[in-house]
């Protein structure tokens, strides 16, 4: 089902959109002649996914994704407009949005605070299988090489991926602890509290 996003959601959604253009001001980097760049916005596909969960972590990356399509410079590189949902790089876009959402049916906290695991294998499921999976088959189809040597060229992505998952854990569990409002709960107070307990009372 669906959920309905709320102002503060929407508000969320906004937030993390600019972090992943914000990583996106790295320059892009093509090792050993890839044709799809390293970048460090997949850090922030997986920490949208992690922290606003299924849904608002894919509509995060989309909103971004929508950003770059009608001509911002947002990707590294200061790439943008429709040019690049015909590039190479299509495949690991699309792969971003449903990656966010995996990440989140993974990692997001369920009742109560993140846990390392859940994050870590959020993020290596949707993060990279699922990007990887999408990305690798539509790059080589734009390239023309075969998919067995284009899953070899992408390994070289592997290592910076393993270091964003680590990041992505740390970032979400000091996330946690600091300030769980992030992930969409309010803080805790004896007055909420109160106010819990009374309705909670009223409706038994």
């Amino acid at each position: 089902m669906t959920p309905k996003f709320e102002s503060r959601d929407l508000a969320r959604i906004a937030v993390f959109a600019a972090l992943i253009a914000a990583l996106g001001l790295m320059p892009a980097l093509y090792p050993f002649g890839a044709a799809v760049p390293v970048t460090a916005q997949t850090l922030g596909v997986m920490l949208a996914g992690a922290v606003l969960g299924p849904w608002r972590g894919a509509a995060a990356v989309l909103v971004f994704e929508i950003l770059v399509l009608v001509g911002l410079p947002l990707l590294s590189g200061g790439r943008g407009g429709p040019g690049v949902f015909v590039s190479p790089s299509v495949g690991y876009l699309v792969g971003w949005i449903l990656g966010a959402f995996v990440v989140g049916l993974i990692a997001s906290p369920r009742n109560g605070k993140p846990t390392w695991w859940r994050v870590a294998l959020g993020a290596l499921v949707g993060g990279i299988a699922v990007v990887y999976a999408i990305g690798i088959p539509v790059a080589a189809a734009i390239t023309g090489l075969a998919l067995p040597e284009m899953a070899l060229v992408s390994a070289v992505y592997i290592p910076g991926d393993l270091i964003k998952v680590v990041l992505t854990v740390l970032i979400v569990l000091a996330l946690g602890r600091a300030y769980p409002a992030a992930f969409g709960r309010r803080q805790s107070t004896p007055v909420a509290k109160a106010d819990a307990d009374l309705a909670e009372a009223r409706d038994a």
